[in-house]
């Protein structure tokens, strides 16, 4: 994303910057481990709990119509719950309506089912101008729609947080649960860019 504005650390983070420093210099902690560990919990162990999550909605249509109605109990049955996964809604794209999550105030995000938040998702030029032009910053992101799908920006905060469920690719009807799984990202959970289709793995 472009015009990123550098904004005040907040008292918390100011703290974890401090402590992180602190066992650098103790040499109990190393910026490549640092980066190693953010780097699964951002890519790999939480959004493989929400391409789960997902893949059963694909699955399931009795499991959608749960996660749809109560999208925090319905994760919860997959065994992903915990803090910043309290107060979940889920919603589904389709070929008339695509779906985009932003936090506006912050960086609140679904934890339990997507781990940690993107850089670019904090971004302030992500958090306003999505809102304001939606279809441009998808296409930054490689994902361009018809005129005619409703484009529908959804604002987490600390009270509820979204979920996208993106559409299930053509040509995967005699794929497994675990195979479908495998064509869900963080990106398309958050709504700007689509699921993978089998032939890009």
């Amino acid at each position: 994303m472009s015009g990123h504005h550098p904004e005040q650390m907040s008292e918390v983070e100011a703290r974890a910057r401090a402590l992180e420093s602190l066992l650098y210099e103790k040499g109990m902690l190393t910026p490549s481990a640092v980066d190693a560990i953010v780097d699964a919990f951002e890519h790999e162990i939480g959004p493989l709990n929400g391409a789960k999550v997902v893949a059963r909605a694909w699955v399931d249509p009795e499991y959608r119509e749960r996660l749809r109605a109560n999208a925090t109990a319905a994760i919860a049955e997959l065994g992903f719950a915990g803090t910043q996964g309290e107060h979940m809604v889920a919603v589904e794209n389709t070929p008339e309506v695509h779906n985009v999550v932003v936090c506006t105030l912050c960086s609140c995000y679904p934890w339990p089912v997507l781990g940690l938040p993107p850089k670019w998702y904090k971004d302030l030029a992500y958090r306003s101008r999505v809102v304001l032009e939606p279809r441009a910053v998808l296409k930054e992101f490689g994902t361009e729609l018809p005129d005619e799908v409703d484009v529908r920006v959804w604002d987490s905060s600390a009270e509820i947080r979204y979920l996208v469920i993106p559409e299930r690719p053509a040509g995967t009807e005699d794929m497994t649960e675990e195979q479908l799984a495998g064509l869900v990202t963080r990106d398309s959970m958050i709504g700007v860019a689509p699921a993978l289709v089998p032939d890009r793995r």
